[in-house]
């Protein structure tokens, strides 16, 4: 049975107003352009998550909608979980072993540094991930809980620039 994860680094954010606490963020123009986008090439390449968890920042959350509406996936069912914020590798991967064996294809929509750790520990031809990158990993028999010891058989990176 196969896997795919998919790592979604959130969309553009916006510095325009500096009062905000950092978890309040929202997009900038750019990032509310290029995550529609990304779900339309996700839709395009039949991609169909199972579950999209998100973390609770406002920038993040923004994006996993604007993704998920490409998809067709209803936004309601995003899932907001507080461990995706301000987290490390370590912790994306315990959430990640959690996961359980019914979702077959799982997006996680959150921040850097720990995207790109995470993903460059999972394919080391992934050193870095733009705004708005997706990490798509597709891993064959392994259950969720043990993804961390396990080579992926197939892996991409898109972002928006990248076209």
């Amino acid at each position: 049975m196969k896997r795919t994860l998919l790592l979604v680094r959130h969309a553009k954010s916006s510095w325009d107003e500096r009062a905000l606490s950092d978890r309040d963020r929202p997009l900038a123009a750019r990032g509310k352009r290029d995550a529609p986008l990304m779900g339309e090439r996700l839709a395009r390449d039949g991609v169909k998550p199972d579950l999209i968890l998100s973390s609770p920042a406002c920038r993040a959350l923004s994006t996993a909608r604007l993704i998920a509406a490409a998809l067709d996936y209803q936004a309601g069912n995003i899932l907001v979980n507080d461990r995706l914020y301000a987290c490390d590798a370590t912790t994306l991967l315990e959430v990640i072993a959690g996961l359980g064996n019914e979702p077959k294809c799982v997006m996680i929509v959150g921040h850097n540094p720990e995207f790109t750790e995470l993903a460059h520990q999972l394919s080391r031809g992934i050193t870095r991930m733009p705004t708005c990158a997706v990490a798509q990993f597709t891993f064959d028999g392994a259950p969720w809980s043990a993804i961390a010891g396990v080579k992926p058989v197939s892996v991409s990176l898109d972002y928006p620039k990248k076209e």
